[in-house]
């Protein structure tokens, strides 16, 4: 493995980071409801799974997806029921004051509410399989394996970070407060979309 692969792995991750997804919509939303630490949690819960899915991925879980639909199915509709349970209690909490909110919508802990939101789409594997494939060569040592996983933990960590930094000005808090029940309302309905194209996607 050469520097350039892990160059052109992170241009990836980056570019699929800054796609309006499921991680990238919590992450928003906490920032916004609940300030910079939450924020910062959030990314650091979805960067270590997002690491994670990479390792099963270079550990050879997509094979194991492949030869045992069933295993796949489970954790899809797993999954996708907990991303309708989010789109949910956003939706039902748009409305809220923001103090209350902060208290009713999903799991309370950020670092919690991010390692599942990434542990709830097991088509991350095989998204992270296929970009392996392209970028790495198959026969990688199980330390390059592993410094691949730690490099995506990193990159997505700092990414978050930078963007809950970004984010947590008292003009874009204020911004989100004025337009609050329309933007949850907005990313009720994306992960609402998201959950069901992931429970119906063959």
């Amino acid at each position: 493995m050469e520097a350039a692969h892990l160059i052109a792995f992170n241009i990836a991750l980056l570019a699929a980071l800054a796609s309006p997804g499921p991680g990238m919509l919590i992450a928003l939303r906490s920032t916004l409801v609940s300030g910079r630490r939450a924020g910062i949690l959030t990314g650091i819960g979805l960067g270590l799974m997002a690491g994670l899915w990479t390792g099963l991925a270079l550990l050879g879980l997509d094979v194991i997806f492949t030869a045992v639909p069933w295993a796949y199915l489970t954790m899809k509709i797993i999954g996708a029921a907990y991303l309708l349970y989010l789109a949910y209690a956003i939706w039902r909490d748009a409305r809220t004051p923001l103090e209350a909110a902060q208290n009713t919508s999903g799991l309370r802990h950020p670092f919690i509410r991010g390692v599942l939101v990434n542990a709830s789409n097991p088509k991350s594997v095989l998204f992270a399989s296929a970009v392996l494939v392209v970028i790495f060569p198959r026969d990688l040592a199980l330390s390059e394996k592993m410094l691949i996983m730690m490099n995506q933990m990193l990159v997505e960590w700092t990414a978050y970070a930078a963007f809950a930094l970004l984010l947590s000005t008292g003009k874009a808090r204020d911004r989100y407060l004025r337009l609050k029940p329309v933007f949850d309302r907005v990313a009720a309905a994306v992960l609402g979309a998201l959950g069901l194209r992931l429970m119906l996607d063959r």
